[in-house]
């Protein structure tokens, strides 16, 4: 992931959050089984906060600080798979999918973990 342009890294995460978005929509005013909207408005969160999470993990990535283009590609994934599976359920996947997304939530503790691992191992800059 360490090729990824910036270009590829801001697409990515502006893609994403658009998506949350516009499944937050969906979940408000497009569907009324109370389980799926609460699948679509579980995933949107998730997603729109780690979109806003790969911005920072990449800014931080292009200022120098070591291991966080992996923080934000762990960040990706896990929007992938955590929202991406609750998504699919609440469009009429079967519900035996739902076994995946709690891969994308390790993810997403994975990431934070990796990001709080390296600020307090971080050299102080004077």
């Amino acid at each position: 992931m360490n090729g990824w342009t910036p270009r590829t890294w801001t697409g990515l995460a502006a893609v994403s959050g658009l998506l949350a978005v516009a499944f937050g929509a969906f979940a408000a005013h497009g569907v009324t089984d109370p389980k799926p909207v609460a699948w679509l408005h579980t995933g949107s969160q998730y997603q729109m906060a780690h979109a806003l999470a790969v911005f920072a993990a990449f800014g931080l990535h292009r200022a120098g600080a070591r291991g966080m283009g992996l923080v934000a590609g762990l960040f990706l994934f896990g929007t992938l798979i955590f929202a991406g599976s609750l998504y699919a359920m609440a469009l009429g996947a079967p519900r035996i999918l739902g076994a995946i997304t709690p891969i994308g939530g390790l993810s997403f503790m994975i990431g934070w973990a990796l990001l709080a691992w390296r600020a307090f191992t971080l050299r102080d800059q004077a």
